[in-house]
């Protein structure tokens, strides 16, 4: 989970096409990429590392301040479908993960575009 949190991170940071989405973060994002994985790591059915540090993520709350529209979500999943696509070999987890984030990224909107 750390390797997918940071490569997101470096996809973001590099790729322009997630150029916006990129302009949104606090820069450096090393804090960020550490929650992210935090928050990966009981997301996905590990020890609730976030929980234990900073509570229930209540992941739309904490983005309201910040204008998730749709091409907000598209770039999101553009370096998260890049990460997926590089680091994980195993099809049904490969398509489950792809599963999980695009209802996560849907979840996440909360502007018109």
């Amino acid at each position: 989970m750390r390797a997918i949190a940071n490569r997101f991170y470096d996809i973001m940071a590099t790729d322009a096409a997630a150029k916006e989405l990129l302009a949104m973060h606090p820069q450096p994002m090393d804090a960020i990429a550490l929650k992210f994985f935090e928050f990966l790591s009981g997301w996905l059915g590990g020890p609730q590392l976030y929980i234990e540090k900073y509570g229930h993520p209540m992941l739309r709350a904490r983005h309201l301040p910040f204008r998730i529209d749709t091409k907000m979500r598209d770039q999101w999943l553009y370096c998260m479908y890049q990460v997926i696509d590089e680091q994980v070999t195993t099809a049904t987890l490969h398509n489950e993960l792809r599963v999980r984030f695009t209802r996560l990224a849907h979840h996440m909107i909360n502007t018109e575009a």
